[in-house]
């Protein structure tokens, strides 16, 4: 318990550092319109907030040092992607990458898999690079790269939590039926997935 306790707040820590627009009443131009672009990015689309929802609960579902490290290396590896897509080098089948992380991640979560962390920590974090690279290439060409990468790292830890939250509140339903409800969520999440693949959604 102390460890997922630690790990929310480590990644609450993230997402509150690099939410500085919290205190800006304005977002019209400057570093604040710069920060929102970026912010907002992640939620205007259905695969990247499942994605990285899915990020969250599969994070808890695996508990111990994974509550926090794979959710931080979505982040880092979001990152570099998002650098890679800002500075115009190309990557093939982003939206691909995008769409299967979704199922993927889904079917991790249904099927309970257990794989080490190491590997968990590795698949999330390609994925990510395919989540970053888009977010990057799609940075309006006057907007700060800075503000704009603080705002989408700051909505995907957000996210994040999210994912953990309802891995939690699951949690709280009652352990006896936890592992199906996780499991279930994942499922949904799956299905989604192949709805983004297909076109659906």
């Amino acid at each position: 318990m102390k460890l997922r306790s630690l790990a929310i707040r480590s990644i609450a820590s993230i997402a509150a550092a690099f939410t500085p627009s919290v205190a800006w009443a304005h977002a019209g131009t400057g570093a604040a319109a710069d920060f929102s672009h970026g912010f907002l990015h992640p939620l205007t689309g259905a695969d990247h907030m499942l994605a990285m929802i899915a990020v969250g609960i599969l994070a808890y579902q695996i508990g111990g040092r994974a509550l926090w490290f794979v959710p931080l290396s979505f982040l880092l590896f979001m990152v570099v992607g998002g650098t890679l897509g800002a500075t115009g080098v190309d990557m093939p089948h982003v939206e691909l990458g995008i769409a299967l992380s979704v199922v993927i991640l889904g079917a991790a979560i249904a099927f309970g898999i257990a794989a080490p962390l190491l590997v968990t920590m590795a698949i999330v974090g390609i994925f990510a690079v395919f989540h970053g690279h888009a977010h990057g290439a799609e940075m309006p060409a006057s907007t700060s790269a800075l503000g704009y990468a603080l705002g989408f790292v700051s909505s995907t830890a957000l996210l994040h939590l999210a994912g953990i939250g309802i891995g939690m509140l699951i949690g709280r339903i009652g352990a006896r039926h936890e592992p199906a409800l996780v499991r279930a969520a994942g499922g949904l999440m799956t299905v989604a997935g192949l709805g983004v693949l297909g076109g659906v959604l």
